[in-house]
């Protein structure tokens, strides 16, 4: 029997639950675990359920579609035994690639880190040293068309269904947004847009905030602005120095990034418009991945 993650998301009726329960009950599949949630305000209904089968998930799907046919769903169903296929983008900031290699080397995310992407060459170093191919592929405004044409070549030919923004300060193209819409995941701390433009957690510092944070999103053209997956926030006091909100905001961001990778490659998060909606861990995902 293999683990299996089914996505369902369609116009609010009666008898969706019925619907999806029924069809996995039929097909000899065993729910472990559902979660479901309707939008009052569009009238969408989300639901995603863990369950076993001995069956593929492109059969099942198979002899799904006429149900979601008919109730227009879009339906995506999963095989949790295949690790996500990974490309990270760092530039000169490591902490967020640091924590990412780790946790994937140690199996606490389930993510086969299939590149990593620098406009640097900083870590280049480190990532071959882990077997992971390193691209350094610079950028200038004049050369930016090109360098974002060689990044899609790599995520191409790795098969990566996912692009981690681990402190990659550059902006991306519209064109490049839209191609990988709901696959790009970004980091940044949460001081935007109060503290725009260099040095935010010395503006902070300067202001006396009491608060820092971070915040993981899906990319769009509207820089900073996509669709929030996490977030999270640390305390500071007046005691602390510039440098120590520093050092503060980086655990923050590395923990908040981590935890969007892992809702994102276990289909956790459902896009809904401008926001979404993200289901909490089904019971023992952290622990078969040896988080501690």
């Amino acid at each position: 029997m293999t683990n299996h993650v089914m996505k369902v998301s369609c116009p609010t009726r009666a008898g969706i639950v019925a619907a999806v329960s029924g069809y996995l009950a039929a097909a000899g599949c065993d729910i472990q675990d559902s979660s479901q949630f309707t939008d009052q305000e569009n009238g969408r209904f989300f639901m995603r359920l863990r369950f076993q089968s001995d069956r593929d998930g492109e059969g099942l799907a198979q002899g799904f579609a006429a149900t979601a046919r008919e109730f227009q769903m879009d339906c995506e169903i999963r095989d949790l035994s295949q690790k996500a296929r990974g490309v990270l983008m760092v530039s000169r900031f490591g902490h967020c690639l640091n924590d990412l290699l780790y946790r994937s080397r140690i199996g606490a995310l389930l993510v086969e880190i299939v590149a990593v992407i620098s406009n640097h060459t900083d870590y280049q170093r480190q990532v071959v040293n882990e077997d992971i191919p390193f691209h350094c592929i610079r950028v200038t405004p004049e050369t930016k068309p090109e360098a974002e044409a060689a990044v899609m070549q790599v995520v191409r030919d790795t098969g990566a269904e996912l692009i981690v923004l681990a402190r990659y300060m550059q902006v991306l193209s519209d064109q490049m947004c839209r191609e990988m819409s709901g696959r790009i995941i970004n980091i940044h701390h949460s001081f935007l847009p109060s503290f725009k433009g260099a040095n935010p957690y010395k503006q902070a510092y300067e202001r006396g905030v009491r608060l820092i944070g971070a915040t993981a999103h899906y990319v769009t053209a509207d820089l900073d602005e996509g669709p929030i997956i996490e977030q999270d926030i640390i305390r500071v006091t007046h005691a602390q120095s510039a440098a120590d909100y520093v050092s503060l905001g980086r655990d923050v961001e590395a923990q908040v990034l981590a935890r969007a990778v892992h809702a994102h490659i276990h289909h956790r998060v459902f896009l809904n418009g401008n926001k979404t909606v993200v289901f909490p861990a089904s019971p023992g995902e952290y622990a078969s991945e040896r988080m501690g």
